[in-house]
């Protein structure tokens, strides 16, 4: 009988802190679990637990809300990328379910008059119903932030980069930290719907805080669903659209969902860090990738974006 397959659990800490040789460990793990299972779980990270408490914390006061007080943060301006985003109005590419899920967007924060200003719609925040909000979700996109670029510097490594490359591509990136909440889902949710239908991330890799609680799944090489569990305070890593454009699928773009609970009364929070490159860095093939030749044309990270933005309705 064949061993069930389990994401790959990785310490982030043995490569910040490790020898050569745990640092090589790391990154060849890190590498074969986005190629294998296009998921890898953290369990070992600088992410300060009261930092993620904090953020839930904040986050779990403003979904409390009445609907008609959240909806004075919805920013029309952003197609979604800042402030709050009403439930059941997201659905996955080629899905016309909507989902079953409300989020909160908070972006990178730059003066005016910096070069990726006019890409950059303005954060909101509730200032007035949840003070602490800002400074608790600022914080955590901050070590987030940080993390993706250990991350892609390892992932780097496994690539043969320049060790800047991604971290070029990264600082002042249009990276965003999306608050969601998934309420509980009642006895007759509509036909068709689930809390979050299959889909592929956009972005280079997703960084997610541990969610409150289970559902999510990946698309496992072989076609079946895969339950990734993971424990308080880890962190969960998946590869995106555009990982998987400039390694021309070497590193695919793992399909995942998160399935309706079966406690119909029951909610559920997590807070996916979606990394991006900056607007005006270009996906191209990476060399080591290109094999018998490039998939895709080379395209800036901000038309990618937007064209993925208008396939899932939020643009």
């Amino acid at each position: 009988m064949s061993e069930k397959r389990q994401v790959p659990e990785l310490s982030l800490m043995s490569y910040v802190e490790g020898s050569e040789a745990d640092q090589q460990k790391f990154v060849d793990q890190l590498y074969s679990g986005l190629k294998d299972y296009g998921f890898i779980i953290l369990k070992d990270h600088p992410i300060q637990e009261v930092t993620r408490q904090e953020g839930y914390a904040a986050v779990k006061k403003f979904f409390e809300l009445d609907e008609e007080t959240k909806r004075n943060y919805i920013c029309e301006k952003g197609g979604g990328q800042r402030g709050y985003t009403p439930f059941g109005t997201e659905h996955a590419k080629d899905n016309p379910y909507k989902d079953l899920k409300e989020f909160w967007h908070v972006g990178r924060e730059v003066p005016s008059g910096h070069k990726f200003h006019e890409y950059y719609p303005e954060n909101v925040w509730p200032e007035k119903e949840v003070p602490e909000f800002k400074e608790h979700l600022l914080n955590l996109y901050n070590a987030l932030d940080k993390t993706s670029h250990v991350l892609l510097e390892a992932l780097g490594r496994a690539l043969d980069v320049p060790k800047d490359y991604f971290s070029k591509m990264i600082t002042e990136g249009n990276s965003v930290l999306r608050a969601i909440h998934y309420p509980p889902v009642g006895d007759a949710p509509p036909a068709g719907s689930i809390r979050a239908a299959a889909h592929g991330d956009i972005n280079l890799i997703t960084i997610l805080m541990g969610a409150t609680a289970s559902g999510l799944q990946l698309l496992d090489r072989d076609g079946q669903w895969l339950d990734v569990n993971t424990k308080e305070g880890q962190l969960v890593v998946d590869s995106g659209d555009m990982l998987s454009r400039i390694t021309n699928d070497v590193i695919p773009a793992t399909i995942h969902r998160v399935i309706n609970p079966d406690d119909s009364g029951s909610e559920r929070y997590s807070m996916p860090f979606f990394v991006h490159p900056h607007p005006e860095a270009m996906l191209e093939c990476i060399q080591s990738c290109v094999g018998e030749g490039a998939k895709y044309e080379p395209i800036s990270a901000h038309d990618a974006l937007m064209k993925r933005l208008v396939e899932i309705g939020l643009k």
